[in-house]
């Protein structure tokens, strides 16, 4: 935010000597920048948290070395005083403007939350296994994040059921159905981001159910997955491409919606380029996924790349992963390694060539229409 901000009073201070504003209208953006920049962010407010979380930690590890010389009855109460008065006393130093520190106090009462449920369950034997502790502990951090209309607690419920995810996509305890739960889970906390005004926590979510399809694919059939997943994020991009602002107004992911859709592209072809690359080192298939995963990265980048440098990222990562995989799969049987770096170093050039042509003509435009 910081860095939009001194951009932003940059571009004011150019349009102000280029004649494109007054002195009055330069003044009042500014005083408008510095009054919705998010000042609870300073680094002394990010070290505050720190050293609250750290207390916290030490507190619930202090207790549990000595929980067998602790009374029942004090073990109980001391659980329930720092969820009480972590909760409690966040919500006070909120209301004095201290929002950084508040946070970091709720984060302590919701990991006292889930400390108890464990501990509670193991002192008083209480049947259920990790899994179902966490779904408790995630539950009760949540509606903490509607109650307190928390930004860090809504990822906070993301984190720990995107930990119930793993465990039991990963059947870490015991063989049991896949956790197609997490589907309803996601809907949830996204429509808890809404009210907390947590947009982190959405972009989480989004990542968090690519990571439910990646182990749905490992799980089930790999096609049915991938497949619908790459139609999906190809509909989602052109959306967001051909109609930004009311996407974003649904979505509210700050512009970013291209970026997960291009992430989710690249992660669907990949998932089909792995079932098929083991079939056959000629195999056509294979060969049309690897074409549609370059002419897609070239298209984002065409498409989106000069409004999203993360996007622009990301699209160089996935060429990179497709060179890489295209030559694994198919060149190491076709050409040495010299000749291999030799064509991917001609096709880079070309692709460089095409897009800085691309970045000029859409450039051009724009510089002539503010000159005009």
């Amino acid at each position: 935010m910081a860095g939009y901000s001194s951009r932003l009073r940059s571009d004011i201070a150019r349009w102000r000597q280029a004649g494109l504003i007054d002195a009055a209208t330069a003044d009042s953006l500014v005083r408008d920048v510095d009054a919705n920049a998010r000042q609870s962010l300073s680094f002394g407010s990010t070290l505050a948290m720190m050293a609250a979380l750290l207390f916290g930690a030490a507190i619930l590890i202090f207790v549990a070395a000595n929980w067998e010389a602790i009374p029942r009855l004090a073990r109980v109460a001391a659980l329930f005083a720092v969820i009480l008065g972590g909760y409690v006393g966040g919500a006070v130093l909120k209301t004095r403007d201290h929002a950084a520190i508040g946070e970091a106090l709720w984060i302590v009462a919701a990991a006292a939350f889930g400390a108890s449920i464990a501990l509670i369950g193991q002192m008083y034997h209480l049947s259920g296994d990790e899994a179902s502790a966490l779904v408790t502990w995630g539950a009760g951090t949540a509606l903490a994040a509607v109650a307190l209309r928390s930004n860090a607690l809504t990822v906070a419920a993301i984190g720990i059921a995107d930990a119930w995810l793993f465990l039991k996509g990963f059947d870490y305890y015991s063989r049991s159905e896949f956790p197609h739960a997490f589907v309803v889970m996601a809907v949830v906390l996204f429509a808890v981001s809404f009210w907390t005004r947590s947009q982190p926590a959405r972009h989480l979510i989004i990542l968090s159910l690519l990571f439910y399809l990646v182990l749905l694919a490992m799980d089930h059939a790999t096609l049915p997955v991938a497949i619908p997943l790459v139609i999906v994020s190809v509909a989602l991009f052109a959306a967001a491409a051909l109609a930004p602002e009311p996407v974003d107004r649904i979505v509210q992911l700050g512009g970013r919606l291209p970026l997960h859709a291009l992430l989710g592209f690249l992660t669907g072809l990949a998932i089909i380029q792995f079932e098929l690359a083991g079939e056959s080192t000629y195999n056509s298939g294979f060969a049309i996924a690897s074409v549609v995963a370059l002419a897609g990265i070239v298209a984002a980048v065409v498409f989106a790349g000069r409004e999203s440098r993360g996007l622009r990222w990301l699209a160089y990562l996935g060429f990179a992963f497709e060179l890489a995989i295209i030559y694994v799969v198919t060149l190491q049987s076709m050409l040495d390694t010299a000749g291999f770096f030799l064509a991917a170093a001609l096709l880079l050039g070309v692709l460089a060539i095409v897009i800085i042509r691309v970045e000029k003509r859409m450039k051009g435009p724009a510089i002539g229409g503010a000159t005009a």
